[in-house]
């Protein structure tokens, strides 16, 4: 459902096609430093975030929102400076933290009369919409619900003012397949019009999997890879030998290795390619989380 109207037009018309761009980002801390980050978020499609815990990916989301400063690098978001626009563009952007921002002692009926002070579109009719598709009650305090109830709450808020870009940092942690697929579904329908992106860190894959248009991975403060979904899973495999083959595979085409009792997996690219000059060896397709795990927890030969 469209709820946006001619009397809601966004401030920001037709911009540029990216909705985010970020050129040679980079923080340093203590023991961790981001760097040199590069990401393009076409509009109209979803992008997929992918680490490990501590890889980064919060530290660039809140650089993003401005909740951090960078060291070096460039933010551009929905064609604006993140700081010298920053009031304009938070009226652009609905975002979803893995934990809920409100007070524990609020009601839900509450939120949408404090929220109408903070957002000109503030939207009080979709918010009802979300709060009873959600099954959330309105005058039950907060510091009751559930972990999974606070994030359809904070769902239902990011989207309730009309963003043209949500930044959602693990939306769909810790709530159950039904409303998983209810809220992807949610994600799809927003980005319709080609004018709305989503910018979705998580690390349940397999949601990425359903509705992300190109995946980044982050690892040890650096993007591996920024690529379509699409094409990283075709071209990605797995090449699976037993031992007394293992010492024929050119370790240069190996991303990542692992050892158990049936043989041998190995990460590769160019699937086609290997498929041609490994024949009769086997090679499987692939999931993110396998691409994810061989490349942070795989032998890496050399």
């Amino acid at each position: 459902m469209n709820y946006r109207t001619d009397t809601m037009q966004s401030s920001i018309d037709h911009g540029p096609q990216h909705s985010i761009e970020l050129t040679n980002l980079s923080k340093s801390f203590d023991q961790f430093q981001l760097k040199d980050v590069n990401l393009t978020l076409p509009k109209g499609s979803i992008m997929g975030f992918i680490g490990e815990n501590g890889a980064g990916k919060t530290t660039t989301i809140k650089l993003i929102l401005n909740q951090l400063k960078a060291d070096a690098g460039n933010i551009s978001i929905l064609g604006f400076d993140h700081i010298r626009e920053e009031k304009k563009l938070k009226e652009e952007i609905g975002v979803v933290f893995d934990e809920s921002y409100f007070h524990d002692n609020i009601k839900p009926k509450h939120i949408s009369k404090i929220m109408e002070h903070i957002y000109r579109n503030w939207d009080r009719e979709m918010f009802s919409h979300y709060l009873k598709a959600f099954h959330l009650p309105e005058n039950k305090i907060i510091k009751d619900f559930s972990r999974g109830m606070k994030m359809k709450l904070t769902l239902a808020t990011a989207l309730s003012h009309h963003p043209k870009l949500l930044i959602l940092d693990e939306p769909t942690s810790g709530l159950d397949p039904v409303i998983r697929n209810e809220i992807l579904d949610i994600f799809l329908d927003f980005i319709q019009d080609e004018e709305h992106s989503i910018l979705f860190s998580s690390h349940i894959t397999s949601d990425l999997e359903k509705v992300a248009d190109y995946i980044t991975f982050l690892h040890d403060g650096k993007i591996l890879f920024s690529e379509s979904k699409d094409d990283l899973l075709a071209d990605y495999g797995l090449l699976l030998c037993g031992s007394a083959d293992f010492s024929s595979v050119d370790k240069g085409d190996i991303i990542g290795h692992r050892e158990n009792r049936f043989g041998h997996e190995m990460l590769i690219r160019n699937k086609d390619k290997m498929a041609k000059k490994y024949k009769g060896f086997t090679i499987d397709s692939v999931t993110l989380e396998d691409i994810m795990l061989f490349y942070v927890k795989g032998d890496h030969l050399k």
